[in-house]
């Protein structure tokens, strides 16, 4: 369970969120909104990247920057660009992740490759492109089981049998209980698996609101909540 309170978060003069107050739980929520509405910013401040200008954010009851080690002890987040540690091995930077989730090291090299990295392993980060970057990044989200999992544009430059994968896996967090918010403009490969749907515009959040069984009627309000109308 993600709790927000109040939150408002802002780049110099530009207020982004204003005072947000969300209640996000088990099941995969998709949100939706106009380009630069403030979508990766709320993940952002979610995910504890942003510290929030006012307010608070608890994850499982805890919060976000007074309690971050359990806070963040089952929380993976996967950026929009991704941002790593240049310096260090693609091998070292995953097996830190094990170590941090309490997974067995070998596991570094097995989503190495499921992710088709197995051959870059030893290459620095910062010889990596940002296609390989993403990948590793995916890769360290696989690490383990989190409760709460954050994904800003999971699909964006991967191929069809990664997709696949990104997809099964997203599924398989959803059946065990786990809370899942993405940000995706590749909306409809989400619909099926989504039990709600928030929007964000004006620095404010509409939602979570519940999503049809019927197919084609969430698929209609998911795109109609993703252009700013009213969910």
């Amino acid at each position: 369970m993600i709790e927000v309170d109040s939150v408002s978060f802002g780049y110099g003069d530009g207020l982004v969120l204003d005072r947000v107050d969300l209640r996000l739980g088990p099941g995969l929520t998709l949100l939706v909104g106009p380009n630069g509405c403030g979508k990766s910013t709320l993940l952002k401040v979610l995910a504890g990247i942003e510290h929030p200008d006012e307010g608070r954010v608890t994850i499982a009851g805890h919060d976000l920057w007074r309690e971050e080690v359990a806070a963040r002890r089952h929380l993976v987040y996967v950026p929009e660009h991704p941002d790593i540690t240049p310096y260090a091995s693609l091998i070292e930077v995953l097996t830190l992740v094990c170590r941090l989730r309490e997974e067995p090291v070998e596991r570094a090299m097995q989503v190495l490759e499921q992710a088709g990295l197995a051959h870059r392993a030893s290459a620095s980060v910062r010889e990596l492109s940002a296609g390989q970057r993403r990948l590793a990044l995916l890769s360290a989200a696989w690490i383990g089981a989190p409760r709460v999992a954050l994904l800003d544009e999971p699909l964006e430059s991967i191929d069809r049998r990664l997709r696949g994968h990104v997809l099964s896996w997203i599924d398989g967090l959803v059946r065990m209980g786990a809370t899942v918010v993405v940000v995706s403009h590749q909306i409809e490969p989400f619909v099926a698996s989504a039990s709600f749907v928030a929007t964000v515009g004006g620095g404010r959040v509409i939602g979570p609101g519940p999503l049809p069984a019927d197919a084609t009627e969430r698929l209609a309000l998911v795109e109609r909540a993703a252009r700013g109308a009213a969910a």
